[in-house]
């Protein structure tokens, strides 16, 4: 599981709640191409992104994510409840509601 987010703060407890819902954070990411860089290195098999990135728009990373070889699985997050309302099978939970969103169910394919 890669997490994204230019937030340190969000990012630790984005791990926190990931770890409690039994899913293991491999790596965490502060930008776009940041991110993309941890991607194509260790192949994770999840991410979870924030939709608002200092270097790029988070739909466009996480769609670049969800196309690569391995076809990771991406959710889509915002503490703005409204910042994403696409139609496309990017899947999408507001910060808010993360601690208590289905993540493994979300994020994995087992």
């Amino acid at each position: 599981m890669l997490v994204i987010d230019d937030d340190a703060a969000f990012r630790g407890l984005a791990r926190r709640i990931l770890t409690a819902q039994g899913l293991r954070v491999c790596a965490e990411a502060a930008t776009a191409k940041g991110a993309m860089d941890v991607a194509l290195e260790l192949r994770p098999g999840a991410a979870l992104v924030d939709v608002g990135l200092p270097d790029g728009d988070g739909v466009e990373l996480a769609r670049e994510l969800a196309a690569l070889p391995w076809s990771p699985r991406v959710l889509l997050t915002s503490s703005d409840g409204d910042a994403f309302t696409g139609n496309e099978p990017l899947r999408f939970v507001p910060k808010e509601q993360l601690p208590g969103a289905p993540l493994r169910s979300l994020l994995c394919t087992d």
